[in-house]
């Protein structure tokens, strides 16, 4: 172990430390933001309403030229049942070479990483091209509305453009690097409110229910062929996640029914596509209903350019592995990114444990980790 891996370790310790449940930071920026000063980057904090977001930059001595985002979450989902952890969730431990705790493997472990992996690179390269910057914020995990979007939207207003970008997520399934994330698909929300007329169950004929009258419909949702996908997406899936009616007693109609459901669309759909077609079918059944669509986000796709064979060759290099281009799973904040003009790949982890209870990551893949995300630097702004 090297003292780039020392630091990687501690650093994801620090972090784990801190109790960041969504949207609180607890603290975390403040020790990314002092690690980057250290290496001679200009620190701007970007609050919006009760999120922490910071932008952290180094650019080059020539002006202009290549920008290169490392982008992060610092907050966690919370620790679910306490007595079902092995370990305290906020107290990193170390067991067989494996690291305990809640953010290990998403994403603390990553940040940790890009930051000794930034300066591993800085370390050994006298001078770089472009910018090297920093993404990080506390709003991903929860609501997702005041976080990297808001980030990105100042700089879109500001003009700046992002050349390359990589998001630390834990996108390895099996070991480290064997899977790289290309592109997401499109997350597209609706609330759907049937409107019946509630009464006694015994008077049928003088109520009107919802239940029944929408069932066919959802049925015809259910298995409707939204598109084909294509070589990078699988086809669109429409999944039903809430289904709410009645008032709890056996001798009631209800008034309503409420429906909540969710598209998980490539790039062969569109938000207009899927709200028009919906609609279409709703529209064949005699019902009144309302419907409240919300876009969490757009796909996105990096293909071609520098970045993934860069990626895929820094993976190769340092650990000996192939890696598999992939889109599936759920969003990220690269689909904030993406429109900045940037090419875009997720690398982290492996994302077994995530979520769950007893997170983990793999000490040995924290360090690898460190060394791909140099590599990477190493490619892409190198000596000139």
């Amino acid at each position: 172990m090297d003292s780039f891996d020392e630091t990687t370790l501690d650093l994801t310790k620090q972090l784990i430390r801190a109790n960041s449940v969504s949207p609180d930071d607890a603290g975390c920026q403040s020790l990314i933001a002092q690690f980057l000063a250290d290496l001679g980057f200009t620190i701007e904090q970007m609050p919006f309403s009760d999120v922490m977001n910071l932008w952290a930059t180094r650019d080059s001595e020539n002006t202009g030229g290549p920008v290169f985002v490392f982008a992060g979450h610092t907050d966690v989902v919370p620790p679910g049942p306490l007595d079902e952890w092995h370990t305290d969730p906020f107290e990193p431990v170390i067991k067989d070479d494996t690291l305990y705790g809640r953010g290990a493997a998403d994403m603390k472990g990553s940040i940790a990483a890009m930051l000794t992996g930034t300066q591993r690179f800085l370390t050994s390269t006298k001078k770089h091209k472009g910018t090297i910057a920093f993404l990080i914020t506390s709003d991903e995990e929860a609501d997702a509305i005041n976080g990297t979007v808001k980030v990105a939207e100042e700089l879109e207003r500001r003009g700046t453009k992002v050349t390359w970008c990589v998001v630390g997520e834990p996108t390895s399934t099996g070991q480290l690097g064997d899977t790289i994330k290309v592109g997401r698909r499109g997350s597209l929300n609706a609330v759907l409110t049937i409107k019946g007329q509630q009464g006694h169950i015994a008077y049928p004929d003088s109520a009107n229910n919802p239940i029944h009258a929408a069932l066919q419909s959802l049925a015809d949702l259910a298995v409707a062929k939204w598109d084909v996908g294509n070589k990078y997406f699988p086809p669109t899936s429409f999944q039903i996640s809430n289904i709410q009616g009645g008032t709890g007693a056996n001798n009631v109609i209800p008034g309503k029914m409420r429906v909540e459901f969710n598209f998980r669309y490539s790039t062969e759909s569109t938000r207009e596509s899927l709200q028009s077609r919906t609609e279409e079918i709703l529209g064949q059944y005699e019902f009144e209903y309302e419907i409240d669509w919300s876009l969490s986000g757009k796909p996105f796709m990096t293909e071609g350019g520098e970045l993934i064979p860069a990626v895929q060759s820094s993976i190769r290099e340092s650990i000996g592995i192939d890696t598999e281009l992939s889109t599936s799973g759920g969003t990220s904040d690269g689909r904030f990114i993406a429109p900045l003009g940037a090419q875009v790949v997720e690398l982290g982890p492996c994302n077994r444990t995530i979520h769950k209870v007893n997170e983990c990551v793999s000490i040995k893949e924290l360090h690898q980790l460190s060394q791909i995300y140099s590599a990477i630097l190493q490619k892409m702004l190198g000596d000139i």
